[in-house]
């Protein structure tokens, strides 16, 4: 299971990168292997503003429909497009290509609030038990 070290994470398996005052999200390595198989992805609509722990997207898969939360507040920017037709590329790549959406960051707060690789690698380990 992969876990990068300059990514945040929350509890709810989803992670984030930060570059300036937008962050890009998606879901972890060890959300998409619990997924299995993933079929079809509910993005959400760009210029929605969303608190932290808001439901913003559904990732659906052979196995389960899963909702996807907003790790932080702030005001959708952009969202992969390329996942409507290929949204696999989360099993394939959760980390770069299977990106979800990026999201301009009104809290900082919200991103001390996060799990550090450490952290998240630890609370992975205490769910496969």
């Amino acid at each position: 299971m992969a876990v990068p070290n300059d990514l945040y994470y929350a509890t709810t398996h989803e992670w984030l990168r930060i570059d300036d005052n937008e962050a890009v999200v998606g879901i972890t390595d060890f959300a998409q292997s619990q997924l299995s198989d993933i079929t079809f992805v509910e993005l959400p609509d760009v210029g929605r503003e969303v608190e932290a722990g808001d439901e913003v997207a559904v990732v659906e898969s052979v196995k389960a429909a899963s909702d996807i939360y907003a790790p932080v507040a702030g005001t959708i920017t952009e969202v992969n497009s390329d996942l409507e037709d290929s949204p696999d590329m989360i099993n394939a790549s959760p980390y770069e290509a299977g990106w979800l959406f990026k999201i301009e960051v009104r809290k900082e707060e919200d991103v001390d609030n996060l799990l550090s690789a450490e952290e998240y690698a630890e609370l992975c380990d205490e769910e496969e038990e």
